[in-house]
């Protein structure tokens, strides 16, 4: 009499509860390993803005009406729309375009400044919307004043990974 060949159903079952087993241990890694780079990214975003609004203060700088930074001298008009008293961008937008109005603009013949080329997603709500902070607000401050844009970050209300909140990086 020949053997039979094919596979058991104890063999069956063993093979699926193996299956089994290896997947509920990947997706809860795959879940932690999509959390952790949406958190890279926010990160990398939020270091960007920064990074811009720096800039933009230290060419637009002004304290009051007395213009302190390169640009804000050369192109006075242009520096009281753009930024507050602080020096600060007025507004997320300002960082994208700014025209320049002073003679150094028609001389070489660049007409804006670009610290952004577009406003970056916050990738914990897929939206580019982000909490303002004044300088002149306080850090835990709930509302933005609106005069100037000193500091953001993400709106999203989830714990990151480490315990601490995204709105507070």
């Amino acid at each position: 009499m020949k053997p039979e060949s094919g596979v058991t159903l104890l063999e069956l079952l063993v093979t699926i509860t193996i299956i089994m087993i290896v997947a509920s241990v990947a997706m809860p890694i795959s879940k932690m390993v999509n959390k952790r780079t949406r958190e890279i990214e926010l990160r990398q975003e939020l270091r960007m803005i920064r990074a811009a609004i720096d800039l933009f203060k230290l060419e637009w700088n002004r304290e009051g009406d007395l213009p302190i930074g390169t640009l804000c001298s050369k192109n006075k008009l242009t520096c009281k729309e753009v930024s507050g008293v602080t020096g600060y961008p007025k507004s997320l937008e300002v960082l994208l375009n700014v025209e320049l109005t002073g003679d150094q603009a028609s001389v070489k013949g660049n007409t804006r400044r670009r610290y952004l080329r577009k406003l970056p997603v916050d990738p914990m709500t897929n939206k580019a919307d982000w909490k303002l902070r004044c300088y002149s607000d306080a850090s835990d401050a709930s509302s933005w004043c609106g005069e100037d844009i000193y500091d953001l970050s993400s709106v999203s209300t989830d714990v990151a990974l480490d315990g601490s909140k995204y709105r507070d990086w």
